[in-house]
């Protein structure tokens, strides 16, 4: 045997082994770690925070590059190391500059500041949003679940009695678990003077509504008490609007008023799964311009029974007049930033929970996608490869701003999206401007909710980062959020998946000292 083929034998041998030694060891990358191999990225998107180095790891036999727009290896050989310290925040992409197929993505996130949960009042039920009267007295308003709004005075005195009380005229609701009651709670621009505000729950089904349907969703007005002002007059309720529903769930629920002066309400897609079925029309209730559900209204509530503004996008025909948005699925909380951006988290299917920023006419997807990615009712566990871009009158379908995997698959973070608002108070100057969030729960049968903080970076991107105060997890079911007067913002929890027992509790997100 020549010397050539002696060589070229060691060489096979050598290669061959490198590849056993390199191939065969576990595939699972350790945390800040890429490991290059099988010609791909492993994992191909890692999220660290500002300030971390990431560690490329070459396991082929070829060499690689590890190439983006603000770094590159050059050739990496078999065995070969590559690594990078993130200094900034952002989203980064990247490739092998020799084998264009192979992509990856490093998500820099940033927390300046350590957060802690203040316990401000417990002995609710399931708390769902707490809001400002925004009249000069500091009153929070604390809507539950189960029909009452309670009364978080000055003092942080949680008042005995209630503010008001629907018990007698919601549904029956079920104590393990429901999404019917009181959900929503809005105080008119000019309370102060004319102490107007506005509620909205469910009510049993309304006569003449479609047989067989679950309820009724009821938009009214009350008036403060005349002669007290920590009570409402139940009698003067004014009833604005209503909207069948056909299953219980999918309700929406959040009343806010935009700096317009007008009501913006979130409607669900009439609840069951997939947006089909008895009281569902053909493609989606949110993709349909014939119904309410499915959809952001615009009402204005200083007509009677209410009004329809002016610049409402189908005042001039071709939808019901008073949709502002559609396409969602269950809209269930939203709020505004200083700026006038409606900011909508719509809960998701099977896969994939997501915030919206809303503009008018918008057609945000549902049922043709759920979040970013392509739906297919007859199989919600899977994304399809491809999907419509275009509704059914040829407008581009909106993405989110961001999305995040449902804890029913692999990988995924909660199992319901809990919109917050966007931080506009002065004691954590770190978190003005950015947007405060939550999940549900991670857990169907314990709560373990998640707090997230987001923010916008320079290429519009938004970033989420969870956030463990008081350096621990949300050991409760993430019910809502709210602020006060000066936009210092509350967290709402309760220990019980459903309406039941008192373990609503009220928490001031504040910094750690």
């Amino acid at each position: 045997m020549n010397k050539f083929w002696i060589i070229l034998i060691l060489a096979v041998v050598a290669i061959g082994g490198a590849w056993w030694f390199y191939g065969k060891r576990s595939s699972k990358a350790e945390p800040g770690t890429v490991l290059i191999e099988n010609f791909r990225f492993n994992p191909e998107k890692l999220t660290i925070k500002k300030g971390e180095t990431v560690e490329w790891k070459n396991r082929d036999v070829v060499s690689h590059t590890v190439t983006s727009s603000v770094f590159d290896s050059g050739k990496i050989a078999l065995g070969g190391v590559f690594r990078y310290t993130f200094g900034e925040a952002g989203i980064y992409e990247y490739g092998c500059s020799i084998h264009p197929s192979m992509r990856g993505l490093i998500e820099v996130v940033k927390n300046e500041g350590k957060l802690v949960l203040n316990l401000v009042a417990g002995g609710l039920t399931a708390p769902l949003g707490i809001v400002s009267s925004k009249d000069g007295t500091g009153r929070l308003f604390i809507a539950d679940q189960i029909g009452l709004v309670r009364i978080l005075d000055d003092k942080g005195v949680l008042k005995e009695t209630p503010f008001l009380d629907l018990r007698a005229k919601i549904t029956k609701l079920d104590a393990s678990y429901d999404e019917r009651g009181l959900l929503g709670l809005a105080f008119h621009p000019g309370f102060k003077d004319n102490g107007r505000f506005f509620v909205l729950y469910t009510v049993p089904l309304k006569t003449g509504g479609p047989a067989g349907w679950d309820h009724t969703n009821r938009i009214s007005e009350f008036k403060v008490d005349k002669t007290n002002p920590d009570r409402a007059s139940i009698s003067s309720e004014r009833i604005v609007l209503e909207i069948n529903h056909p299953q219980s769930n999918h309700n929406g629920g959040q009343l806010v008023f935009g700096k317009d002066g007008y009501l913006y309400i979130s409607s669900g897609d009439g609840g069951g799964a997939n947006d089909v079925g008895e009281g569902h029309a053909s493609g989606g209730n949110g993709q349909s311009l014939d119904t309410l559900l499915g959809k952001i209204l615009r009402i204005d509530i200083d007509a009677s029974p209410y009004g329809v503004p002016r610049d409402n996008p189908f005042v001039g025909g071709g939808a019901l007049s008073e949709i502002f948005a559609y396409g969602f699925r269950n809209p269930y909380r939203m709020s505004f930033d200083e700026s006038g951006n409606l900011l909508v988290a719509d809960v998701g299917q099977n896969r994939w929970e997501e915030i919206d920023i809303v503009e008018k006419g918008g057609n945000y997807g549902w049922n043709l996608k759920e979040g970013t990615h392509c739906f297919d009712p007859k199989n919600p566990n899977e994304n399809p490869a491809s999907c419509p871009k275009t509704g059914k009158q040829g407008e581009v379908l909106i993405s989110p701003i961001m999305d995040y995997l449902n804890a029913q698959a692999t990988g995924g973070i909660g199992h319901a999206v809990i919109g917050g608002l966007v931080y506009r108070g002065n004691l954590m100057p770190w978190l003005k401007g950015k947007y405060v969030f939550g999940d549900w729960s991670k857990q169907l049968n314990a709560g373990d909710g998640s707090l997230f903080i987001a923010e916008k970076n320079s290429v519009g991107i938004w970033q989420r980062e969870e956030v463990f105060p008081d350096n621990k997890r949300i050991g409760a079911y993430v019910r809502g959020f709210g602020e006060d007067e000066s936009g210092e913002i509350y967290l709402l929890t309760s220990d019980m998946a459903g309406p039941s027992a008192q373990t609503g509790k009220i928490f001031k997100i504040a910094a750690l000292d």
